[in-house]
């Protein structure tokens, strides 16, 4: 059946106007972003077999445009699209984070930032951005890996400090496996952020591996080590 033949008690759209958003379904918000369905199946339909790729709602971010444009209904726009959706509603809810909040310790960092990246299935590099007061300038995902690892290059990272004029720099980075004990690469890769900073004159003051609950901070442990 169409959309628009089902009664007005069942079309998302018209539910929103009337309950609003908060009131609405997994199914119906997500019908919403989609717009419409295919000749064999309407939107709600769609969005039900979205839905279905995920053991919960909360794992919906995790879903790559591969493996939704694998649904049958769904091109690369509609992917694109609900994708976009997922990654605005999650900053969104990040309202803790403006630019111009003071980030002086590890706890603060991972507080703010953490929800991020820290469930994802891939690894990803978060860089994060702050003036010499230590107050956040801005802050990007900028490389997105395979489940293992994360291709990043220091001098990329750096040209996106020197671009909004930073005075420092953090680096956060997840790993799926949950383990957040640092692997080689990982010691290697903040080695050299650490040795490109001092060139250009823009610390790394941390590089900080979150699970999303816990995480390891490599500043704490080199103060740790010089104790």
């Amino acid at each position: 059946m169409l959309i628009k033949e089902l009664p007005d008690s069942e079309k998302p759209r018209e539910r929103l106007l009337r309950y609003g958003p908060s009131n609405l379904s997994n199914e119906d918000l997500i019908s919403i972003i989609l717009r419409t369905g295919t000749k064999n199946q309407n939107v709600k339909v769609l969005s039900n077999l979205v839905l279905s790729k995920v053991k919960n709602i909360n794992q919906l971010d995790t879903l790559t445009i591969g493996e939704l444009i694998e649904i049958n209904g769904l091109g690369k726009i509609k992917a694109i699209t609900l994708l976009a959706a997922i990654e605005l509603g999650k900053r969104v809810s990040n309202k803790e984070i403006y630019t111009g909040i003071t980030i002086n310790t590890t706890e603060l960092v991972h507080k703010y930032f953490s929800n991020l990246i820290g469930h994802s299935s891939q690894e990803e590099i978060l860089v994060i951005l702050l003036n010499h007061k230590k107050r956040l300038i801005n802050y990007q995902i900028m490389y997105r890996g395979t489940i293992t690892s994360a291709i990043a290059s220091p001098s990329e990272i750096y040209n996106y400090a020197v671009k909004e004029r930073a005075s420092a720099m953090i680096i956060m980075h997840n790993h799926p496996s949950g383990d957040i004990t640092p692997s080689n690469d990982d010691k290697t890769f903040t080695n050299n952020l650490i040795s490109t900073g001092k060139i250009i004159g823009i610390p790394l003051l941390d590089h900080i591996i979150t699970n999303g609950k816990e995480y390891y901070s490599f500043f704490n442990e080199m103060i740790l080590n010089e104790k």
